[in-house]
């Protein structure tokens, strides 16, 4: 019997079913009040976050001590996404218009950062929303509708140099959709395949492309949308077998269900969401974590949700078992 409760116990910390005793999040304090958006996790010991304030924070103790490492002079900038290769190789999304939208690319772990993109096109609707990398080469970058249709940055070269792409593969955006930068996960890859998240119009979508990126199709989803509401975050256990969450976020304990599944075949509401806006979302083993303003579920199997703490986050992110959330005021949780 002590053997089973055991392993019990075991099965039950690594499904992500936390204790009554023990939270579901270890708060790592960063020493920073900025809103913390961007956040890579590479490993239980390594993790970046960026946001406000030209913010860029790194840790390599498991968020026992945070080095900040953003590029000088960009204190008035807002990095809304970041993504990392290792504790070395990074490469952070400044999010904005005209020029404020830049990406810069670091190879020594934050020490010194080389200028890699900055936006010149004066066209208003230009406004880089996020990024995604589908190996240590291969990236996207993307912005919101610009001649009626989004625009999407790619590299190959690990983020070194970014090309706009043609926009010849791209459908057409709706009236007044755009994505949302408000956890770096509107746009995210498996494989060869990419997805972008999408709202602001009559209709929540996920554009999916299946080339690297070439060329896109757009499906609709069940989630509402409306002028701050849609879908605000996708994530993919594998090409054929993802989800997407989001909802109103100037409703944020709205009980409108704002999440659907996808095995390969479309997208169909979860019979069972999280309760209020969710902005961010990750697969942790098998299960789930979704994050927003108002806390933190998790779902052991994609169908039912528990609540799992109250704390609000923006994003999070997971590597295996272990995940780490960012959001307002500096908090940074890991499992």
């Amino acid at each position: 019997m002590r053997i089973f409760a055991a392993a019990l116990a075991a099965f039950l910390v690594l499904s992500g079913v936390a204790s009554a005793e023990a939270p579901f999040w270890e708060l790592k304090p960063t020493g920073t009040d900025a809103q913390l958006r961007g956040l890579s996790a590479v490993s239980g010991q390594v993790a970046w976050v960026s946001g406000s304030k030209g913010t860029v924070l790194r840790t390599v103790n498991g968020g026992r001590t945070w080095e900040s490492v953003g590029p000088p002079g960009t204190s008035a900038l807002q990095f809304r996404d970041i993504e990392a290769f290792d504790a070395r190789n990074a490469v952070a999304l400044s999010a904005g218009t005209g020029e404020s939208a830049r990406i810069y690319r670091t190879s020594d772990g934050g020490r010194t950062w080389q200028e890699s993109f900055r936006n010149t096109d004066p066209d208003p609707a230009v406004f880089y929303d996020c990024v995604a990398f589908f190996d240590r080469f291969r990236g996207l970058a993307l912005s919101d509708p610009v001649g009626g249709k989004f625009r999407v940055l790619r590299t190959w070269d690990g983020g070194r140099s970014w090309h706009v792409n043609s926009t010849e593969g791209m459908p057409d955006a709706l009236p007044g959709e755009f994505a949302f930068a408000a956890s770096g996960q509107c746009v995210t890859t498996s494989g060869n395949h990419a997805w972008i998240a999408t709202g602001g119009g009559a209709k929540a979508r996920v554009l999916e492309s299946r080339d690297g990126g070439r060329s896109w199709k757009a499906s609709d989803t069940p989630l509402p949308s409306g002028p701050a509401a849609g879908v605000f975050a996708v994530a993919f256990k594998t090409p054929w077998r993802g989800v997407a969450i989001g909802g109103d976020y100037e409703k944020p304990t709205d009980p409108t269900p704002a999440f659907a599944t996808n095995n390969g075949h479309g997208w169909t509401a979860g019979k069972q969401a999280p309760v209020g806006y969710r902005s961010g979302i990750a697969y942790r083993g098998n299960g789930l974590v979704a994050v927003g303003p108002s806390g933190t579920d998790v779902s052991l199997d994609g169908r039912s949700w528990k609540v799992a703490d109250t704390g609000s986050f923006d994003t999070v992110d997971c590597v295996g078992f272990t995940c780490w959330a960012s959001g307002e005021k500096g908090r940074v949780g890991r499992t």
